[in-house]
């Protein structure tokens, strides 16, 4: 379709350009974001009509879409998805109370006010606020460790044995959730006030499908106490959830039978009917309500059959009526949920911001993530002082009102209604309703999250570290519960984060032929080295907990892919400890040491005794047999020796020795290309480590130039005082190629030692063309490059010559 890609071309002509050029062909702005505190609160301060408008706008969005909402186009659809996601609601609430630990019926207020409160400050239209699984666990967890049972115990005075003061408990439980919910909501809604929306990015995708999983396993081992009805011993902090079932195993043979009978007849119904409900999708118009018509069934044969009078079958008993009045949360316990609260504002947050944008992605509008968490802290506010618990957004009800038709929060409204009327007029009809068909609606519904046990697999395929999130999440969340398995989630994937930026992969790079593209030399084949020059990369930003690390891959890095025998020596004290090794073994050997140390026609660093550990002498000239000696104090002037004592003096001396003294560096290599385009900050330990290349490098005679840097770390590198007299602008270039060209141009090959100079070479001058091949420059006086037969330098002029040059003729 269209032109064919592989015989599309494209060329540049254009000067070289170092950073100092390109900000004056650009316009550099100075950064207008420098305003001091008092101008920004200014700013904030001001007040306009249209700024006003735009507020009111941003905190209450249904003042944006509602005028707008068309009854002809979207009310039959919100009104079809709102009775859809009603129905679901009922035996969702109920069954998640359980979860909670509280009565069925604050889960139906649960699903109540938080949909109301959503419809108002929410920007999302698909998702459906109300019970959800994971957090009606978190709740339970907290309300069970705050009010277990032994708390309530009541002495029979006949018997002297203990029963449970159920109401008591149950009351306080809900005070509990009721606390945790609104403390958690408050936190979302402070958070979002002070635009923290992005906090939901830590939670990465593995980590919460993995957190799900895991809640999933502590939901369903919740739930067996109901199906076989026994009473398990409450145990809490790590490894609680395997003493529980391991209690739940021993109590095994208390099985009520009755119920487990119940138990297994809702399970089978419940899966039957979902998977035909599932396969028969496409041809129905509304989803079958199976929970709903199951909870029908279940209290009408329970009625009908006696099953808690003849059977002792446990049921949900009695369901009051109407609304409950708004109460004020338990300050005296804040401390001891604080951390509770805390973890079900994030991963509410995270569980509805996901969901959110995957509908608006879909749909193709935008989710505001700091007013959704707003929104959802006022939910939650709202429905904790109206004895409700933690909410956030459903998959199975917000997949149900996006494929029902649902086109905007209005379908909230809808399903709010048929709550309300269920609480109204219709909870006393669910008196005889068995609990155990109410956990058997939970551990069904919870299929999706056991389906979540293939992304072991495929992570394996794609990503070994996102696999690796995903086991520890799970693990320490099953282990340790689903408090300190979050923090400890969070905190290991984190470090996984951390661990990746500090050992990143360093490659040196080479020109892919005929381009001004430059690759890692280690990964592809055609690709080729510049001669004279080696381009250095890093995959991660260079900053404080990778700087050093970033110095020594430079150090080992060798462009011609050699080893450690063929390399560089970039330290003195390297150097030293090699000759030091070196007459070691000489000495060991009982033969005399050899001249083994690095040479470049400059200087040698020798023992000036075999055999001994005395003073440290330089060789002047490159040969050993005519060179002459002198101290190394000669080198610099204030250096007598590197000592007798190597070990206690050695670090002390070799601090006056620089590289340049020693002349260690080899023939081959005049410039290094640091190429920063990977990075996107830059701190004080990185800006401190690159001077000290330019410096170290600097002294052996080699050239370092910087390129690709983002404009924001040009301008981390100005604040820093990086440039100096010595380090300018003009050594930081828009691209690899840029540099490379200049190296070429201001080093080329007649500045490579212990080669004669090239006859002719002049410098380049611009629209200046070889009058034997217009593809080459000429020198600048007008004299052809010449290519020398001697080693190296045919080398250099033919990669530049080969180059693709920003001024290059039309053919």
């Amino acid at each position: 379709m269209g032109m064919d890609q592989r015989r599309t071309r494209y060329s540049v002509d254009r000067d070289l350009l170092d950073e100092k050029r390109l900000e004056e062909a650009a316009r550099r702005v100075e950064n207008s974001n420098d305003l001091s505190l008092g101008e920004h609160l200014k700013q904030s301060l001001r007040c306009s009509v249209p700024r006003l408008k735009r507020s009111m706008v941003s905190w209450f969005p249904v003042l944006y879409w509602l005028p707008r909402y068309s009854l002809w186009d979207y009310g039959m659809s919100d009104l079809i998805s709102g009775i859809s996601v009603g129905i679901m609601h009922l035996p969702q609430g109920m069954a998640y109370a359980l979860l909670a630990s509280v009565p069925p019926v604050f889960g139906l207020y649960s699903s109540f006010y938080p949909s109301l409160i959503y419809f108002i400050f929410g920007t999302s239209r698909h998702i459906s606020i109300g019970t959800f699984t994971v957090l009606s666990i978190m709740v339970g967890c907290v309300t069970e460790r705050l009010a277990p049972d032994h708390f309530f115990l009541v002495l029979n005075g006949t018997n002297l044995t203990g029963e449970v003061d159920i109401q008591a408990r149950d009351a306080y439980r809900v005070t509990v959730a009721a606390t945790t919910t609104v403390l958690g909501g408050a936190i979302q809604v402070v958070l979002g006030m002070v635009r923290f929306g992005f906090v939901g990015t830590y939670l990465s995708e593995p980590l919460v499908r993995a957190y799900t999983t895991a809640a999933a396993v502590h939901a369903v081992v919740a739930q067996l106490k109901y199906m076989f009805d026994v009473s398990p011993k409450r145990f809490i902090g790590p490894f609680s959830l395997v003493y529980t079932l391991i209690d739940v195993c021993s109590l095994l043979p208390e099985t009520h039978v009755a119920t487990l009978l119940v138990s297994l007849v809702s399970l089978v119904v419940l899966i039957v009917a979902k998977e035909l409900n599932s396969r028969c999708s496409h041809k129905l118009p509304v989803p079958i309500p199976v929970e709903l018509i199951t909870i029908v069934l279940a209290t009408l044969v329970s009625y009908y059959a006696g099953l808690h009078s003849n059977s002792e079958v446990d049921v949900v008993g009695d369901i009051p009526s109407g609304l409950k009045p708004p109460i004020a949360p338990d300050i005296s316990i804040l401390w001891e949920v604080i951390g509770d609260a805390f973890a079900l504002a994030v991963v509410g947050y995270a569980i509805s911001i996901s969901l959110g944008k995957t509908f608006a992605l879909k749909h193709g509008y935008k989710l505001d993530s700091n007013q959704e968490l707003v929104a959802l802290g006022l939910s939650n506010v709202t429905g904790g002082l109206f004895q409700g618990f933690s909410v956030c957004s459903s998959m199975s009800r917000s997949l149900i009102q996006e494929t029902t038709g649902g086109k905007t929060q209005i379908a909230g409204v809808v399903s709010s209604v048929i709550v309300l009327v269920t609480v109204l007029k219709l909870g006393a009809l669910f008196h005889e309703l068995p609990k155990a068909v109410l956990a058997a609606i939970v551990i069904v519904n919870l299929k999706g999250m056991f389906r979540q046990y293939y992304d072991v697999i495929t992570l394996w395929r794609s990503c070994k570290i996102d696999m690796l999130v995903w086991l520890v999440t799970w693990i320490s969340t099953v282990l340790c519960n689903l408090d300190l398995g979050l923090v400890m989630s969070i905190t290991f994937a984190l470090l996984t984060v951390i661990f990746r930026t500090q050992l990143p992969k360093y490659s040196v790079l080479g020109q892919v032929p005929g381009t001004d593209i430059y690759l890692d030399m280690d990964m592809h084949k055609q690709v080729r080295e510049i001669p004279g020059i080696t381009i250095f990369r890093s995959s991660a930003t260079v900053y404080f907990a990778n700087a050093e690390l970033y110095l020594e891959a430079l150090k080992e890095k060798r462009a011609d892919g050699k080893g450690e025998e063929d390399g560089v020596v970039f330290s003195v004290e390297e150097e030293v400890e090699r000759c030091k090794e070196k007459e070691q073994q000489e000495s060991l050997a009982g033969g005399k040491p050899e001249w083994s140390g690095r040479e470049n026609g400059t200087v040698f660093v020798v023992p000036a005794k075999p055999n001994t550990m005395g003073t440290w002498e330089y060789l002047k000239c490159g040969d050993p047999d005519t060179g002459t000696m002198g101290s190394i104090s000669e080198l610099e002037g204030d250096i007598a020796t590197l000592g007798s004592s190597y070990d206690d003096t050695l670090s002390r001396d070799l601090e006056g020795v620089s590289l340049g003294s020693l002349g260690k560096w080899t023939w081959d290599i005049h410039s290094i290309i640091l190429d920063l385009s990977t990075a996107n900050f830059i701190d004080t330990v990185a800006i401190k480590t690159i001077r000290n290349i330019f410096r170290d490098f600097g002294e052996i005679d080699v050239d370092i130039y910087i390129a690709g840097c983002q404009p924001s770390v040009v301008e981390e590198l100005e604040k820093g005082g990086f440039f100096s007299h010595s380090i300018t602008k003009s050594q930081l270039f828009a691209t690899v190629h840029d540099a490379v060209l200049y190296c070429l141009s201001h080093r080329g090959a007649s500045t490579v030692p212990g080669y004669e100079c090239a006859v002719g070479v002049g410098v380049l001058q611009e629209n200046c063309w070889c009058p034997i091949d217009q593809r080459r420059p000429c020198g600048s006086d007008g004299t052809d490059f010449v290519h020398i037969p001697a080693k190296g330098a045919t080398a250099q002029m033919e990669a530049f010559h080969a180059l693709p040059h920003p001024h290059t003729p039309p053919l």
